[in-house]
């Protein structure tokens, strides 16, 4: 059955659920078992935040996810890395890449605000903004998903007032939010040319197109900073390839096709523009360890 993207008719956000099988007969979540639905050709359509993983953090309009994989059968601790090719979690990269909503159900547990009193409840639609690797609490690799709920839908209800977020700021930065000052000033700056591939889009009313990418991304849990060291110019293909980790920089500023490690081109530069070495060591070592990303570059430069 192909997957559905949104809300299923006859459901409404904030809709309580008894159990597993409701959410899979209201068309909400149909598997049964997995936290999540989806697959690599497809997409991910809905997950289930159900408190099974220590790394999740619900801070409500915005989640860090867990992928899934890596546990013992019928575990709870992870006893081995997660794979950013497991069905869900390739999924859910799918979903970020293609800008499709995930639908979202929170079950009830005591560590989150916004859970349910008790079973579960559908908490509306999310976007995936960022996905990364990176060392969990028990010490494997694990996937990791940022995700954000989608504006224009009836509030979530917290379970209490009283709710902790010291990471949580007034401004939710997103993907989708691509343009700020200090990002068109450097897309002016190399004439909207992207420094990976050097390509210019122009438009039908005479201008050209570039994104502004920032190195390190922004917002949490990584707080990057909107400054012209932690941003690049960019075409649509090589932004959306450095997001989603299909490439990364040495520290010697060589674009490096991920899965390969091989070079495929060396970032431009203009007049006083630079990155942060910090950031750009900080971007690769979220979709290679640093252990594997330092002896890989070393490898690539004596090659």
């Amino acid at each position: 059955m192909s997957k559905f993207f949104g809300t299923p008719d006859g459901v409404t956000v904030g809709q309580l659920f008894e159990n597993r099988r409701e959410l899979h007969d209201a068309n909400v979540h149909r598997p049964t078992q997995p936290g999540i639905s989806g697959t690599k050709a497809e997409g991910a359509d809905s997950i289930v935040l159900s408190g099974g993983y220590a790394d999740d953090k619900d801070r409500g309009d915005y989640i860090i996810y867990t992928g899934h994989g890596g546990r013992a059968p019928n575990g709870t601790r992870l006893v081995r890395d997660q794979s950013p090719d497991a069905p869900g979690n390739a999924g859910l990269a799918t979903s970020m890449a293609l800008g499709l909503p995930v639908r979202v159900v929170r079950k009830h547990t005591k560590s989150s605000p916004f859970a349910p009193p008790s079973g579960y409840r559908y908490s509306g639609l999310y976007l995936v903004t960022q996905t990364w690797m990176d060392k969990g609490r028990d010490g494997f690799q694990i996937v990791r998903f940022r995700l954000e709920r989608i504006d224009e839908q009836p509030p979530l209800e917290p379970q209490s007032a009283n709710i902790p977020d010291p990471e949580y700021s007034s401004t939710i930065v997103s993907r989708r939010i691509r343009d700020s000052q200090l990002s068109r000033q450097i897309k002016q700056l190399y004439d909207f040319q992207c420094q990976v591939c050097e390509t210019q889009i122009p438009t039908v009313n005479g201008h050209s197109y570039a994104e502004g990418a920032h190195v390190r991304p922004l917002g949490r849990p990584h707080v990057g900073r909107d400054n012209w060291s932690n941003i690049l110019c960019m075409c649509p293909n090589h932004h959306t390839q450095f997001d989603l980790g299909g490439m990364v920089l040495t520290d010697q500023m060589e674009v490096v096709e991920t899965r390969k490690m091989t070079a495929i081109a060396e970032l431009t530069f203009r007049k006083s523009h630079f990155l942060d070495i910090t950031n750009v060591q900080y971007h690769r070592h979220l979709w290679i360890s640093e252990e594997q990303g330092d002896s890989s570059a070393q490898k690539l430069y004596r090659a």
